[in-house]
């Protein structure tokens, strides 16, 4: 499998996706707008450079759909695809329906960057590349989400090479341990989130809060969890979506619903709110962490519960969203020195 890759491939084969995204804007009736995420997350916004260092993900969202199976806006094999995975949504015609499309890459390194054999207490290096198809059910105050995620773990995951294209942009230096990461293996994840607005308030002049809540269940060898939290959102013109998107399984929230502003192309309709939010996980497995599945290779002893907490602001202009996001993960294994921080940027538009 590494054969089919360069080292510019991976940033090169997303913005490709991206494309294909775009295009497929053309094919569709108009039940309502394609929407398309873009999210980018990296531990350089708060000046460091490991443990959780770098995340890529690019989501498409279909418009509203009656049927999975039949509707001519997706691709032949998309619709072949829906057929047997049709254990995993459904049609319930009362509610909104969207098909969601994703591919990503997440990277992870130690503290020691300089060692070229593993350290003891430090996490191993890792590279994940991996693609997926989720079903979202919603209404006004609830969001259902089924995905299925397979890709892969190791060199074949070209982590290595995409680090080091960057770096080269930017002038920095190069890891010595790359040698170390987890060895290939192929990777499935399934995974059901369901998000409930638990309350919502707005007052004069658009000026608004609301509270989303969620919890839900991850399986895979990649990553087995429980997981809960909620976001709390204020400011003008809140969108009527679930919440900050984020580079994670189950994290694409930003499908717009039935009456929304970002259903219309007229009038341009500007937003701008503060949120906080977390999210914890009780955590059975991470590969990342526990290292592979079937053949021996560097690992940590992982902690039973990880949160993250994310601060941030999000802007609305139109069809477009943008967020950015602090986000302040607690420590993950035995032996971390302190928690981690990292920055999250995600690009959200209508077509």
């Amino acid at each position: 499998m590494s054969r089919l890759f360069t080292p510019h491939l991976t940033p090169t084969a997303l913005a490709i996706a991206f494309l294909c995204c775009v295009a497929l804007r053309a094919t569709a009736a108009d039940p309502g707008p394609w929407t398309v995420n873009v999210y980018f997350e990296n531990d350089l916004f708060d000046e460091t450079d490991q443990n959780y260092t770098n995340g890529i993900r690019l989501s498409w969202i279909s418009p509203d759909t009656t049927s999975y199976q039949n509707d001519p806006a997706f691709p032949s094999w998309l619709r072949e695809a829906n057929r047997h995975l049709r254990l995993l949504h459904s049609n319930d015609p009362g509610l909104q329906h969207n098909l969601v499309v994703s591919v990503g890459q997440l990277m992870f390194t130690p503290d020691n960057v300089q060692a070229t054999a593993p350290v003891p207490d430090q996490r191993p290096y890792a590279g994940y590349l991996y693609g997926g198809i989720a079903y979202h059910t919603r209404s006004d105050w609830r969001l259902d989400v089924m995905e299925l995620d397979l890709g892969i773990v190791g060199p074949s995951a070209r982590a290595h090479e995409t680090q080091n294209f960057i770096h080269h942009m930017r002038g920095f230096d190069t890891y010595n341990g790359w040698d170390n990461q987890l060895r290939d293996e192929p990777t499935v994840q399934l995974l059901y989130e369901k998000k409930r607005r638990l309350a919502r308030t707005t007052w004069s002049g658009g000026f608004g809060q609301d509270f989303i809540g969620h919890t839900g269940v991850s399986l895979g060898n990649v990553a087995t969890h429980f997981n809960f939290g909620g976001e709390y959102r204020i400011g003008w013109d809140l969108p009527d979506d679930f919440g900050t998107s984020a580079v994670r399984a189950g994290g694409d929230n930003s499908a717009p619903g039935r009456n929304g502003p970002r259903r219309r192309g007229g009038a341009r309709v500007y937003g701008l709110h503060a949120f906080l939010a977390l999210d914890a996980r009780l955590v059975a497995r991470d590969m990342f962490l526990d290292g592979n599945t079937f053949r021996d290779s560097a690992s940590v002893d992982k902690k039973p519960a990880v949160a993250d907490l994310a601060t941030g602001v999000s802007f609305l202009a139109g069809r477009w969203k943008v967020s950015y996001a602090n986000v302040l993960r607690t420590r993950e294994f035995d032996g971390q020195p302190h928690p981690h921080h990292y920055g999250s940027i995600s690009l959200s538009y209508s077509l």
